[in-house]
C-alpha cells in the first residue's frame, strides 16, 4: 500500500499527508491504514523510522492513529475557516504530541557569537511515538497564518486536504497531474462530446 496511488505527498505538511490517508472523503471514504503494519509502513514512507519491532501495542497505535486523524482534520478545517477547534479535538492533539520529546534547545558559539542550536530528538520507539511527530506538526500549524491557506481539493471525488502555496492563493486542485487534468478532460468532453487526444492536441 505504499505507492503514490494510495498515499499522497501533496498536502504540503506532514499532518495533512496523514489526514489524507483516508481517501475519497467526498464520496465513499477508503481506508488505507487497515492493519497495524500499514501504519508502520506509512510512517516509514513519510520519513519517520520506528525503531522497535512490531508489538502487541501496535493495534492500540492504529486505533489512536484513526482517532488522531479525525481530530486533526476537524481542528485544521475549523482553524482554516477562522473558527476554534473543539476542546476535545485539541486534547487529542496535545496528548498525542506529548508522547515523544521535542528537540532540546541549546546554545552554541558560531562565528564568535552566541547562537541557538538543538540536539536531535531520539527516533520514535514505536508507532505511537511516531504519531506524536504528526501531532506536533499540527500543533505548529494550527496557530500559524499558514492554516488559513489549507484547502480541500475541488474535484468531486477527491477532497484531499492541502496547503495552497500558489502566488495568488487560488489553487483549486490537490494536484494538476491528477485532479486538475481530470477536471479539464471532463470539461472538454462536456463541451465537444469527445475525449481529448492523448498527445494533447486538439
Amino acid at each position: 500500500m505504499s505507492s503514490d496511488d494510495v498515499w499522497l505527498r501533496c498536502g504540503g505538511r506532514l499532518c495533512l499527508d496523514f489526514v489524507n490517508t483516508l481517501r475519497n472523503r467526498a464520496r465513499v471514504p477508503r481506508e488505507t491504514l487497515v492493519v497495524p503494519e500499514d501504519l508502520r509502513r506509512w510512517l516509514e514512507w513519510a520519513g519517520i523510522a520506528v525503531t522497535a519491532r512490531p508489538a502487541a501495542r501496535d493495534a492500540d497505535a492504529l486505533a489512536l492513529a484513526r482517532k488522531l486523524r479525525d481530530a486533526l482534520d476537524r481542528a485544521v478545517l475549523a482553524a482554516a475557516d477562522g473558527t476554534l477547534p473543539t476542546p476535545a479535538d485539541l486534547a487529542v492533539l496535545n496528548s498525542t504530541a506529548a508522547a515523544h520529546p521535542l528537540p532540546t534547545p541549546q546554545l552554541t558559539v558560531a562565528n564568535g557569537q552566541l547562537a541557538h542550536a538543538t540536539t536531535p530528538a531520539p527516533a520514535p520507539a514505536d508507532p505511537a511515538a511516531g504519531l506524536a511527530l504528526i501531532a506536533q506538526d499540527a500543533v505548529a500549524l494550527l496557530p500559524s497564518p499558514e492554516v488559513r491557506r489549507v484547502r480541500v481539493c475541488g474535484a468531486d471525488d477527491c477532497a484531499v486536504r492541502f496547503v495552497d502555496r500558489s502566488p495568488a492563493h487560488n489553487r483549486r486542485w490537490c494536484s494538476m497531474e491528477r485532479c486538475g487534468n481530470r477536471a479539464k478532460a471532463r470539461r472538454h468532453v462536456a463541451r465537444t462530446g469527445r475525449a481529448p487526444r492523448a498527445d494533447g492536441g486538439g
